[in-house]
């Protein structure tokens, strides 16, 4: 009987490229411009793409990763070798 073990992208990628490194560089970058700024519309200019970076690294690149099937294929390699 194989051992099905759930597919993460995250296994697969370094420790400044994990999901806890890109929310806290991304509240950090904001919360950076406020406190230097204090300027409510600087905040949010630098916020937008910020989001945007967080969002797709953080909900949208995992799933890519999974329906794509690179990482069965790449898991696939690992244990042939």
């Amino acid at each position: 009987m194989s051992e099905h073990k759930s597919l993460s992208p995250w296994h697969y990628k370094p420790w400044w490229c994990q999901p806890w490194s890109i929310l806290l560089t991304g509240v950090i970058l904001i919360s950076s411009s406020w406190l230097l700024f204090k300027i409510i519309w600087l905040t949010v200019l630098v916020a937008i793409p910020v989001l945007a970076w967080m969002g797709f690294f953080i909900l949208i690149w995992p799933q890519l990763m999974i329906r794509s099937g690179a990482l069965e294929s790449y898991q696939r390699e690992s244990t042939q070798q």
